[in-house]
């Protein structure tokens, strides 16, 4: 080798491995923790400890009567048909891997996971979904939706991620969002004889890393003195206005955001409407594909990728319920009627479906609920995403792994490293979900139950590796 590198000085390779240590200390990688694919809100003064289960309830009704199979199901919200395993150029289907059509695969499993996990992600909402009410009001529901959710947990009846939405931290707002997330956290201790689920405190219309950095004592100072175990309660970040986009210094804001909450920050949730809004944008162009939210979307995959904070899409807010309804003396609807209904729902849902391809496309693989007849198509796209692509995805796995990390051409799409754990990620998620069971991704990667657990393809292919 001609390069003298001996020359250079000491101080410089110490540089150098500081700001190499910084950058891997900033970016750990994603998080390896399950990610949901949704978060449903409702309103506190609605919260019961058996909400989820009458959610699922109501999604299964609302399926059952404007989608009573694959067929109906899959022309109402765009999915090829019975027997089609994908539409035309997709990279693959649902046919090859378990013997039956895309349509059929999708409906029996949206309606297995509607029955077993209808609610993956659940915030209790003091904020849009609540409105102002008298403090009064507030108080005693901020102590009943606390109470409730201790006899949820008691009772195995929540979903596996649960929190709050308290209101934002601007001067008209911060007291009473103070008290509402110290009544509800401190009730909940004590009804729940601190066996607490991990509680996530979302945070509203931030605009500035002080509000961050706020709640983030708050919640540290609420563990204290409840003797809560550190970092059970996690924060996660509304991006709805254009200041946690873009600060008044004309840089990224997001990163300081995240920086004030401490290490509590766990994910990040785009506000679609308020948002957009927010951009002088008109209530009739407001939609989760307009291009200003595709920006603010991308500077946030930008800035939060490697952290390990989650991103969130919105929400539709087109809602699949009828404008007719049975009146409460029993009185039935006229076909017409029906028919409309049946019209307006399937509307609503095929508009849902086509939101949430669009935001998982994009890398974003969560997003918002906000009635349970949208849950249906939630999880009717999820699946429809990861089942269409399992061809593909097993055989470019299964030969990423038997070349023990090699670079390798595969048709025309070339595999790195990089490539590897993105292929993994997508079994992982699949499982997650509910797309595929783990012994489905086991036959179909090529990869051992211990294997999938590691999470990690560098860890796979070092212990092959070791194996072989």
């Amino acid at each position: 080798m001609g390069l003298h590198t001996e020359k250079l000085s000491p101080s410089l390779w110490e540089k150098l491995r500081k700001a190499n240590t910084a950058l891997a200390s900033r970016y750990p990688g994603e998080s390896p923790a399950r990610q949901p694919v949704h978060v449903v809100y409702g309103g506190a003064h609605l919260f019961k400890a058996n909400t989820i289960r009458r959610l699922g309830e109501i999604a299964l009704t609302s399926l059952q009567d404007y989608a009573a199979d694959a067929a109906t199901f899959a022309e109402a919200v765009g999915l090829p048909g019975p027997g089609s395993t994908a539409p035309p150029g997709s990279p693959g289907g649902a046919e090859i891997a378990f013997g039956e059509g895309l349509a059929e695969a999708v409906y029996r499993r949206t309606i297995d996971k509607l029955n077993r996990e209808p609610v993956e992600d659940y915030r209790i909402d003091f904020e849009d979904g609540y409105g102002a009410r008298p403090d009064a009001e507030e108080d005693s529901h901020a102590i009943q939706a606390a109470t409730e959710l201790a006899r949820g947990f008691a009772e195995r009846a929540l979903s596996p991620f649960i929190g709050i939405r308290i209101k934002p931290f601007t001067e008209e707002m911060r007291a009473r969002s103070v008290r509402t997330l110290d009544l509800f956290v401190t009730t909940l201790a004590r009804h729940a004889d601190g066996q607490l689920p991990d509680l996530f405190v979302t945070l509203p219309k931030v605009t500035v890393p002080e509000q961050v950095e706020t709640l983030a004592a708050i919640v540290e100072l609420l563990e204290t003195e409840i003797g809560l175990s550190a970092g059970s309660l996690k924060i996660e970040l509304m991006v709805e206005t254009t200041q946690s986009v873009i600060g008044p210094d004309g840089e990224a804001a997001l990163p300081r955001l995240v920086a004030a909450a401490r290490g509590r920050c766990t994910g990040a949730h785009f506000g679609t409407y308020d948002y957009t809004a927010a951009c002088n944008i008109t209530a009739a162009h407001q939609n989760m594909a307009h291009p200003a939210c595709d920006f603010a979307k991308h500077v946030m995959q930008v800035c939060l990728a490697g952290t390990g904070v989650a991103l969130s899409d919105g929400a539709t807010n087109v809602m699949p319920v009828g404008p007719h309804r049975t009146t409460s003396g029993g009185s039935h609807l006229s076909e017409e009627q029906r028919r409309e209904n049946r019209s307006v729902v399937h509307r609503a849902w095929r508009m849902s479906y086509q939101d949430i391809q669009h935001s998982l496309v994009n890398g974003f693989y969560q997003g918002w609920d906000l009635h349970p007849a949208q849950l249906p198509v939630r999880y009717a796209a999820v699946y429809t995403f990861f089942l269409q692509g399992l061809d593909s995805a097993s055989r470019r796995l299964k030969t990423f792994v038997d070349k023990a990390a090699q670079a390798t051409l595969l048709g025309d799409v070339f595999d790195d490293a990089a490539t590897g754990q993105g292929l993994l990620n997508y079994f992982l998620r699949a499982i997650n979900c509910g797309a595929i069971t783990a012994e489905e991704a086991q036959r179909m990667s090529g990869l051992t139950h211990e294997e999938l657990r590691t999470r990690s393809f560098a860890k796979i292919l070092a212990g092959r590796r070791s194996r072989s």
